[in-house]
């Protein structure tokens, strides 16, 4: 069926032609855009006026973990509203140990020291006092951090004897004592115990939540660190239920690298799939609140500079496996070291993606070396990045790095001016927000750079408006492949938001108000204020 949208201020991401103000759809595709005019033909199909309202082209988060987020969402949430202090913490444990009895996994997401009353994570200690029958597990906001009280240590066999992992710590107190806390590859000791709970619970969160997706413009999904035959189904059991949106999946090399067995089908693989796997994920070191991010200059907080985490033969294996297998590489580097160790080795091959997506993405790219970008530029990889961090965890930005070095983070001004292809994304629900995966509050964090207390991060990085909404559309299209998404232009597919305000206009510590009234994809609406 035909459509024309009339009397819209619609923004294309179309740097040839960035506004109109109408446009026409056919059977999902979008066919002319111009005057009303010019798209106007004998044969309009239905007429739809838009009575002045913003367009924008669907969004499309780069970097997220979606089946993480969904699920998260019916765990304990440490954040504000929920939890203010550890106390809060340690009554939510409370609630739920006796609501479920002794010995069943007690869950923890989205802890952040910088908002907690103590400033500090808790630790075995706060754990055990609040339940020492069943085990807790408490999951940083950054994912990079865990707490476990004694029950779960002793699951995991862990003890003050137990050697740090590769790539991981297990952190002890001055008298050796083991204070629960876990960084990186060294939560996995206890992350792999957690028992699976089943592929139909996961598969109705995941609807649940692509129903809120919808609701914030957002069509498409890169889902940054998922196994294969789990994920894989579970985002097909959703899309069944009614999950609407595209995905991408990117799986965690470290946890197949082993398995002789591993394959992808042609099915999975699929370009054209709205489904489908998209690359291998690497982490290549930590998070910069939780003073992992392996970095050229010390924590004020710590005196250190991070840690690196994948071995250099699980990346050989990544690459390997990418290039056999037509693959994509996003590996996680926060830090100017780990950038500039992924960025040098892949500088080394040559594009096996053949132009139909990077052939390698770095994911967070807090604070990149001036040759690390040249050489990104130079090879045709790709950015992705996500200034939500400093506007939302601004506590420990400050804490760690101090006011002035905050605001050389996530320089987005700088990729650009450079000519560096960069994309904007959330990683939801690795942030200190209620609605982590927001794009208006991240759009606005991009233009203001000021955090949510006011605090001035740097605002010669600032982008405009329209800059940031490329970012996160027709930019994150390229970065993750999608293929007719980004754009409201000829042969695209028809996917769009209609605004409640005028995005351009409104004043910009307000953009985070704006919301979508309408979501389309495809040409099905998806969403309806």
């Amino acid at each position: 069926m035909k459509k024309t949208y009339i009397n819209g201020k619609i923004f294309t991401s179309d740097p040839t032609r960035p506004y109109v103000s109408a446009f026409a759809a056919e059977d999902g595709r979008i066919t002319a855009v111009g005057s009303a005019e010019e798209v106007l033909t004998d044969a309009p199909g239905e007429i739809v006026d838009l009575e002045g309202r913003t367009v924008i082209p669907g969004l499309i988060d780069a970097h997220m973990h979606p089946i993480m987020l969904a699920d998260y969402a019916k765990q304990i949430s440490a954040l504000p509203p929920v939890c203010y202090s550890i106390k809060d913490i340690q009554r939510e444990i409370r609630k739920a140990r006796a609501a479920q009895g002794p010995d069943k996994w007690i869950f923890v997401w989205g802890c952040d020291e910088g908002k907690l009353a103590e400033k500090r994570y808790p630790d075995i200690h706060d754990l055990d006092e609040a339940c020492d029958d069943a085990p807790v597990y408490v999951l940083r906001v950054c994912g990079h951090v865990r707490s476990c009280n004694s029950a779960a240590l002793k699951l995991a066999g862990i003890d003050r004897d137990t050697p740090d992992p590769q790539g991981g710590t297990i952190e002890h107190d001055e008298n050796g004592d083991l204070t629960g806390i876990l960084t990186e590859n060294a939560g996995e000791l206890v992350g792999r115990l957690v028992p699976p709970q089943g592929i139909s619970i996961s598969a109705q969160n995941l609807k649940d939540l692509g129903d809120l997706l919808s609701s914030q413009g957002i069509v498409a999904v890169a889902d940054m660190g998922e196994d294969d035959d789990p994920a894989w189904e579970i985002f097909r059991e959703a899309a069944k239920l009614g999950f609407a949106q595209d995905a991408a999946l990117y799986l965690v090399w470290d946890f197949y690298v082993d398995r002789p067995d591993f394959a992808l089908t042609p099915e999975q693989t699929d370009p054209d799939a709205k489904i489908r796997v998209a690359g291998l994920k690497l982490i290549g070191d930590g998070s910069v609140s939780g003073h992992t991010a392996w970095m050229d200059e010390p924590y004020l907080s710590t005196g250190t500079c991070g840690i690196p985490v994948y071995s250099d033969e699980l990346v050989e294996s990544a690459i390997a496996y990418c290039k056999a297998n037509h693959l994509q590489l996003a590996v996680h580097a926060m830090g100017g070291r780990a950038i500039a160790r992924i960025v040098d080795r892949a500088y080394r091959e040559e594009d096996w993606m053949d132009g139909a997506a990077p052939y390698v993405r770095v994911e967070h790219v807090t604070e990149p070396r001036e040759d690390s970008m040249d050489k990104v530029i130079e090879k045709g990889m790709a950015f992705a990045t996500q200034p939500v961090f400093f506007f939302s965890e601004i506590e420990s930005y400050l804490m760690n790095l101090g006011q002035e070095r905050t605001k050389t983070t996530y320089p987005i001004h700088r990729m650009l001016e450079k000519g560096l292809d960069v994309c904007l994304s959330t990683d939801a629900p690795a942030t200190s927000w209620a609605v982590p995966s927001d794009p208006f509050i991240n759009m606005q964090a991009a233009v203001t750079r000021v955090a949510f207390d006011g605090t001035d991060c740097g605002k010669e990085q600032a982008i405009d408006v329209e800059t940031a909404v490329r970012l996160y559309t027709d930019a994150a299209a390229r970065a993750t492949g999608f293929r007719g998404l980004g754009r409201i232009a000829p042969g695209y597919r028809e996917s769009f938001a209609v605004l409640s305000e005028d995005l351009f206009t409104v004043p910009a510590e307000r953009i985070g108000e704006v919301h979508p009234l309408l979501t389309v994809h495809d040409g099905k609406e998806i969403y309806k204020a």
